[in-house]
Protein backbone atom coordinates (compact mmCIF):
# COMPACT_ATOMS: atom_id res chain seq x y z
CA UNK A 1 0.00 0.00 0.00
CA UNK A 2 1.06 3.78 -1.11
CA UNK A 3 0.76 5.96 1.60
CA UNK A 4 -1.10 8.87 1.79
CA UNK A 5 1.22 12.37 1.77
CA UNK A 6 -0.40 16.04 1.21
CA UNK A 7 0.62 18.94 0.08
CA UNK A 8 -0.71 21.68 2.11
CA UNK A 9 -0.04 25.15 0.11
CA UNK A 10 -0.87 29.08 0.81
CA UNK A 11 -1.73 30.70 -2.47
CA UNK A 12 -1.39 34.49 -3.18
CA UNK A 13 2.46 34.75 -1.26
CA UNK A 14 3.04 37.97 -1.92
CA UNK A 15 -0.06 39.60 -2.15
CA UNK A 16 -0.10 41.51 1.30
CA UNK A 17 2.36 41.42 4.71
CA UNK A 18 -0.84 39.70 6.47
CA UNK A 19 -0.84 37.32 3.84
CA UNK A 20 2.85 36.49 4.33
CA UNK A 21 2.71 36.52 7.86
CA UNK A 22 -0.15 33.92 7.34
CA UNK A 23 1.42 31.66 5.36
CA UNK A 24 5.12 31.49 7.56
CA UNK A 25 3.10 31.36 11.08
CA UNK A 26 1.03 28.77 9.18
CA UNK A 27 4.19 27.04 8.25
CA UNK A 28 5.97 27.01 11.13
CA UNK A 29 3.05 26.81 14.12
CA UNK A 30 0.93 24.66 11.73
CA UNK A 31 0.05 22.40 8.78
CA UNK A 32 0.82 24.38 6.15
CA UNK A 33 4.03 22.99 3.60
CA UNK A 34 4.21 25.38 1.06
CA UNK A 35 3.31 28.36 -0.61
CA UNK A 36 2.53 30.09 -3.75
CA UNK A 37 4.42 33.14 -4.51
CA UNK A 38 2.69 36.21 -6.95
CA UNK A 39 5.70 37.68 -9.13
CA UNK A 40 3.87 40.89 -9.53
CA UNK A 41 2.29 40.79 -5.57
CA UNK A 42 2.33 44.43 -3.94
CA UNK A 43 4.68 42.78 -1.05
CA UNK A 44 6.99 40.52 -2.91
CA UNK A 45 10.49 41.53 -1.40
CA UNK A 46 8.82 41.05 1.82
CA UNK A 47 7.48 37.36 1.04
CA UNK A 48 11.19 36.60 -0.50
CA UNK A 49 13.16 37.64 2.89
CA UNK A 50 10.74 35.54 5.12
CA UNK A 51 11.22 32.37 2.85
CA UNK A 52 14.51 32.44 3.34
CA UNK A 53 14.86 32.91 6.88
CA UNK A 54 12.40 29.73 6.27
CA UNK A 55 14.11 27.58 4.37
CA UNK A 56 11.98 24.23 4.52
CA UNK A 57 8.50 25.95 3.18
CA UNK A 58 9.07 25.04 -0.47
CA UNK A 59 7.74 27.91 -2.48
CA UNK A 60 6.26 28.05 -5.73
CA UNK A 61 5.42 30.50 -8.84
CA UNK A 62 2.12 31.60 -8.46
CA UNK A 63 1.47 32.74 -12.19
CA UNK A 64 -0.73 36.06 -12.62
CA UNK A 65 -2.24 36.98 -16.02
CA UNK A 66 -5.76 38.10 -14.80
CA UNK A 67 -7.94 39.82 -11.42
CA UNK A 68 -3.86 40.93 -10.76
CA UNK A 69 -1.11 43.35 -11.92
CA UNK A 70 1.55 42.47 -14.44
CA UNK A 71 5.11 42.96 -14.05
CA UNK A 72 6.29 44.54 -16.91
CA UNK A 73 5.31 47.97 -17.38
CA UNK A 74 1.81 48.18 -18.79
CA UNK A 75 3.52 50.29 -21.49
CA UNK A 76 4.75 47.05 -23.11
CA UNK A 77 1.24 45.43 -22.39
CA UNK A 78 -1.37 47.25 -24.00
CA UNK A 79 -3.52 44.87 -24.98
CA UNK A 80 -3.10 43.15 -21.61
CA UNK A 81 -2.95 45.73 -19.02
CA UNK A 82 -4.21 49.04 -21.14
CA UNK A 83 -4.64 52.27 -19.10
CA UNK A 84 -5.72 50.59 -15.81
CA UNK A 85 -2.26 49.29 -15.41
CA UNK A 86 -3.67 45.60 -14.78
CA UNK A 87 -5.03 42.40 -16.39
CA UNK A 88 -8.96 41.95 -16.62
CA UNK A 89 -10.17 41.13 -13.74
CA UNK A 90 -13.11 38.74 -15.32
CA UNK A 91 -11.08 35.02 -16.03
CA UNK A 92 -13.38 33.97 -18.66
CA UNK A 93 -13.02 37.35 -20.43
CA UNK A 94 -8.64 37.36 -20.29
CA UNK A 95 -8.85 33.51 -21.58
CA UNK A 96 -10.88 35.09 -24.78
CA UNK A 97 -8.83 37.43 -25.02
CA UNK A 98 -5.83 35.12 -25.29
CA UNK A 99 -7.14 32.94 -27.47
CA UNK A 100 -8.94 35.09 -30.19
CA UNK A 101 -5.99 38.27 -30.28
CA UNK A 102 -2.47 37.66 -31.28
CA UNK A 103 -1.45 40.62 -29.83
CA UNK A 104 -2.73 39.98 -26.60
CA UNK A 105 -0.94 36.32 -27.07
CA UNK A 106 2.27 37.81 -27.90
CA UNK A 107 1.83 40.53 -24.79
CA UNK A 108 1.10 37.72 -22.58
CA UNK A 109 4.56 35.27 -23.75
CA UNK A 110 6.39 38.04 -22.28
CA UNK A 111 4.98 38.67 -18.81
CA UNK A 112 4.86 35.39 -18.50
CA UNK A 113 8.74 35.08 -19.21
CA UNK A 114 9.19 38.41 -16.90
CA UNK A 115 7.48 36.37 -13.87
CA UNK A 116 9.40 33.55 -14.10
CA UNK A 117 12.57 35.62 -14.59
CA UNK A 118 11.50 37.89 -11.43
CA UNK A 119 11.08 34.55 -9.41
CA UNK A 120 14.66 32.92 -10.39
CA UNK A 121 16.17 35.89 -9.73
CA UNK A 122 15.07 35.96 -6.25
CA UNK A 123 16.91 32.97 -5.79
CA UNK A 124 14.95 31.21 -4.42
CA UNK A 125 14.36 27.35 -5.63
CA UNK A 126 11.41 26.75 -7.59
CA UNK A 127 8.99 24.09 -5.74
CA UNK A 128 6.16 24.08 -8.91
CA UNK A 129 4.09 26.24 -11.07
CA UNK A 130 0.62 27.22 -10.60
CA UNK A 131 -1.67 30.08 -11.32
CA UNK A 132 -3.93 32.74 -10.03
CA UNK A 133 -7.58 31.49 -10.76
CA UNK A 134 -5.92 28.36 -12.44
CA UNK A 135 -5.37 30.54 -15.42
CA UNK A 136 -2.80 28.06 -16.78
CA UNK A 137 -5.78 25.73 -17.70
CA UNK A 138 -6.05 27.99 -20.91
CA UNK A 139 -4.30 26.20 -23.59
CA UNK A 140 -2.49 29.57 -25.11
CA UNK A 141 -0.92 29.92 -21.08
CA UNK A 142 0.21 26.56 -20.64
CA UNK A 143 1.85 25.69 -23.48
CA UNK A 144 3.57 29.53 -22.24
CA UNK A 145 4.34 27.78 -18.84
CA UNK A 146 5.44 24.69 -20.28
CA UNK A 147 8.02 25.83 -22.12
CA UNK A 148 9.17 28.59 -19.64
CA UNK A 149 9.30 25.31 -16.96
CA UNK A 150 11.60 23.60 -19.07
CA UNK A 151 13.84 26.41 -19.14
CA UNK A 152 14.03 26.77 -15.35
CA UNK A 153 14.22 23.04 -14.33
CA UNK A 154 10.65 23.20 -13.13
CA UNK A 155 9.30 19.76 -12.87
CA UNK A 156 6.00 20.06 -11.21
CA UNK A 157 2.63 22.01 -12.29
CA UNK A 158 -0.44 21.79 -10.67
CA UNK A 159 -3.05 20.31 -12.31
CA UNK A 160 -6.34 21.69 -10.60
CA UNK A 161 -8.69 18.70 -11.03
CA UNK A 162 -10.79 18.87 -7.63
CA UNK A 163 -13.05 16.27 -6.58
CA UNK A 164 -16.35 17.50 -6.80
CA UNK A 165 -17.89 14.50 -4.67
CA UNK A 166 -15.96 15.29 -1.55
CA UNK A 167 -16.95 18.79 -1.88
CA UNK A 168 -20.60 17.89 -2.61
CA UNK A 169 -21.79 17.82 1.21
CA UNK A 170 -20.35 21.48 1.65
CA UNK A 171 -21.51 23.43 -1.59
CA UNK A 172 -24.42 25.56 -1.73
CA UNK A 173 -25.41 24.76 -5.14
CA UNK A 174 -24.79 21.51 -6.24
CA UNK A 175 -25.74 22.12 -10.55
CA UNK A 176 -23.92 25.04 -10.82
CA UNK A 177 -20.94 23.46 -8.94
CA UNK A 178 -21.38 20.29 -11.51
CA UNK A 179 -21.30 21.73 -14.48
CA UNK A 180 -18.16 24.07 -13.27
CA UNK A 181 -16.34 20.63 -12.36
CA UNK A 182 -17.22 19.11 -15.92
CA UNK A 183 -15.59 22.09 -17.37
CA UNK A 184 -12.57 22.22 -15.15
CA UNK A 185 -12.71 17.96 -15.71
CA UNK A 186 -12.31 18.20 -19.22
CA UNK A 187 -9.35 20.99 -19.12
CA UNK A 188 -7.65 18.97 -16.39
CA UNK A 189 -7.72 15.95 -18.42
CA UNK A 190 -6.36 17.42 -21.25
CA UNK A 191 -3.89 18.63 -18.74
CA UNK A 192 -2.69 15.97 -17.48
CA UNK A 193 -2.09 14.34 -21.11
CA UNK A 194 0.22 16.89 -21.67
CA UNK A 195 2.25 17.31 -18.38
CA UNK A 196 2.63 13.40 -18.44
CA UNK A 197 3.95 13.31 -22.03
CA UNK A 198 6.73 16.24 -21.19
CA UNK A 199 7.61 14.74 -18.33
CA UNK A 200 6.36 16.97 -15.40
CA UNK A 201 5.26 15.83 -12.07
CA UNK A 202 1.82 16.75 -10.49
CA UNK A 203 -0.42 15.12 -7.69
CA UNK A 204 -3.86 13.60 -9.10
CA UNK A 205 -6.02 15.41 -7.44
CA UNK A 206 -5.84 19.28 -6.23
CA UNK A 207 -8.30 19.73 -3.43
CA UNK A 208 -9.97 23.54 -2.90
CA UNK A 209 -11.33 24.47 -6.39
CA UNK A 210 -14.82 23.24 -5.69
CA UNK A 211 -15.06 25.29 -2.25
CA UNK A 212 -12.61 28.44 -3.25
CA UNK A 213 -13.60 31.14 -0.95
CA UNK A 214 -15.48 29.07 1.17
CA UNK A 215 -12.97 26.46 3.10
CA UNK A 216 -13.61 25.12 6.24
CA UNK A 217 -11.86 22.61 8.86
CA UNK A 218 -14.90 19.79 8.34
CA UNK A 219 -14.02 20.36 4.48
CA UNK A 220 -10.45 19.85 5.25
CA UNK A 221 -11.27 16.90 7.27
CA UNK A 222 -13.14 15.05 4.77
CA UNK A 223 -10.20 15.60 2.28
CA UNK A 224 -7.78 14.03 4.59
CA UNK A 225 -10.31 10.67 4.98
CA UNK A 226 -11.18 10.24 1.89
CA UNK A 227 -7.78 11.18 -0.34
CA UNK A 228 -6.25 8.19 -1.92
CA UNK A 229 -3.04 6.84 -1.52
CA UNK A 230 -0.39 8.97 -2.98
CA UNK A 231 0.39 12.72 -2.63
CA UNK A 232 -2.70 14.89 -3.28
CA UNK A 233 -2.39 18.81 -2.78
CA UNK A 234 -4.90 21.10 -0.65
CA UNK A 235 -4.78 24.82 -1.12
CA UNK A 236 -6.08 26.99 1.07
CA UNK A 237 -6.11 30.88 1.12
CA UNK A 238 -4.65 32.25 4.17
CA UNK A 239 -4.88 35.92 5.82
CA UNK A 240 -3.93 37.94 8.81
CA UNK A 241 -6.70 40.60 9.39
CA UNK A 242 -5.79 44.08 8.71
CA UNK A 243 -7.42 47.29 9.67
CA UNK A 244 -9.56 48.26 12.36
CA UNK A 245 -11.45 45.15 14.37
CA UNK A 246 -14.73 44.98 12.96
CA UNK A 247 -13.88 46.36 8.99
CA UNK A 248 -12.94 43.57 7.93
CA UNK A 249 -15.12 42.41 4.77
CA UNK A 250 -16.13 38.73 3.74
CA UNK A 251 -13.04 37.98 1.71
CA UNK A 252 -10.80 38.85 4.90
CA UNK A 253 -12.66 37.65 7.23
CA UNK A 254 -12.70 33.91 4.88
CA UNK A 255 -9.12 34.32 4.35
CA UNK A 256 -8.55 34.85 8.56
CA UNK A 257 -11.10 31.46 8.44
CA UNK A 258 -8.44 29.69 6.79
CA UNK A 259 -5.30 30.66 8.62
CA UNK A 260 -7.09 29.39 11.44
CA UNK A 261 -7.88 26.29 10.15
CA UNK A 262 -3.96 25.73 9.29
CA UNK A 263 -2.87 26.48 12.81
CA UNK A 264 -5.64 24.80 14.53
CA UNK A 265 -3.56 21.66 16.73
CA UNK A 266 -6.90 18.99 16.49
CA UNK A 267 -6.43 19.79 12.49
CA UNK A 268 -2.93 18.45 12.57
CA UNK A 269 -4.14 16.07 15.04
CA UNK A 270 -6.56 14.27 13.03
CA UNK A 271 -4.38 14.32 9.85
CA UNK A 272 -1.82 12.35 11.89
CA UNK A 273 -3.90 10.03 13.35
CA UNK A 274 -5.47 9.19 9.64
CA UNK A 275 -2.43 8.08 8.14
CA UNK A 276 -1.69 11.49 6.06
CA UNK A 277 1.33 12.66 5.75
CA UNK A 278 2.54 16.21 5.06
CA UNK A 279 4.75 16.71 1.95
CA UNK A 280 5.77 19.53 -0.85
CA UNK A 281 6.48 19.22 -4.60
CA UNK A 282 9.99 18.54 -4.27
CA UNK A 283 8.95 15.32 -1.96
CA UNK A 284 7.59 13.91 -4.83
CA UNK A 285 10.31 14.87 -7.14
CA UNK A 286 13.04 13.12 -4.90
CA UNK A 287 10.81 10.14 -5.14
CA UNK A 288 11.39 9.07 -8.87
Amino acid sequence: MNPRRLIVNGDDFGMSEEVNEAVVFAFRRGILTSTSLMASGAAFDHAVSLAKQNPGLAVGLHLTCANGRPVLPPGRLPHLAGKTGEFLADPGLAGLLYFFCPAARRELLDEIEAQFEKFFRSGLPFSHVDSHCHMHVHPVVLDAIIECAKRYGVKSIRVPADSFFTALPFLDSPVKAACYAIVFKLLTRRMKKILGNRGFIFPRTVYGNMLSGKMSAEYVLRVAELAGEGTSELYLHPALPCGPPGEADAAQLQRFREFLILVRPEVGAELARLGVSLSTYSDMEKEL
